[in-house]
């Protein structure tokens, strides 16, 4: 199911995201799909790997780039000034986005912008509505976001992004 351009209220519409073990990936892809929107990926200049993802070890580098709100980043600008609706999917780390999320975000001016966000997570749901992102944004316009898994449907999504009235 696509929802076609003329049901939005938006002319441009953009779907990014950062994932590191793909399943924001999944959803971004299919997201983007569903809303006929381009899609850009929010990659960081130091990938992560192994160890640095590990949420038990307080020396790891996803706990301390939590701990001290830390901006890592990007390996490249994601231009959104050309869009209406930006659509921002992260995975939950702590109940919250990635830092690099914030990263771009700040890196960006989203004045007259709409901004939903999605997040991905196996279990937790806190931080999906993405309120804790309006302070890198406060020009923005934002509606709730909402968590899901990477195996949902086309159509939960696209019924969703209708339901946001975009």
């Amino acid at each position: 199911m696509i929802i076609e351009k003329g049901n939005f209220m938006a002319d441009k519409v953009l779907v990014t995201y950062f994932s590191v073990t793909g399943n924001t990936r999944a959803v971004a892809q299919k997201l983007a799909k569903v809303a006929n929107a381009d899609l850009k990926e929010i990659k960081p200049a130091k990938p992560y790997v192994g160890s640095e993802l590990d949420y038990e070890d307080e020396k790891s580098r996803v706990n301390v780039e939590h701990n001290t709100d830390a901006r890592p980043q990007m390996a490249a600008p994601v231009d959104v000034g050309d869009y209406d609706v930006v659509f921002v999917g992260y995975p939950l780390w702590f109940g919250v986005a990635a830092q690099i999320v914030r990263t771009f975000l700040e890196s960006q001016d989203f004045a007259g912008k709409t901004i939903v966000t999605f997040a991905t997570s196996g279990s937790s749901v806190e931080g999906a509505n993405g309120e804790h992102l309006h302070g890198c944004a406060p020009k923005a316009t934002w509606k709730t976001g909402r968590r899901f898994t990477p195996d949902v449907s086309e159509a939960t999504l696209a019924q969703w992004v209708k339901e946001l009235g975009l």
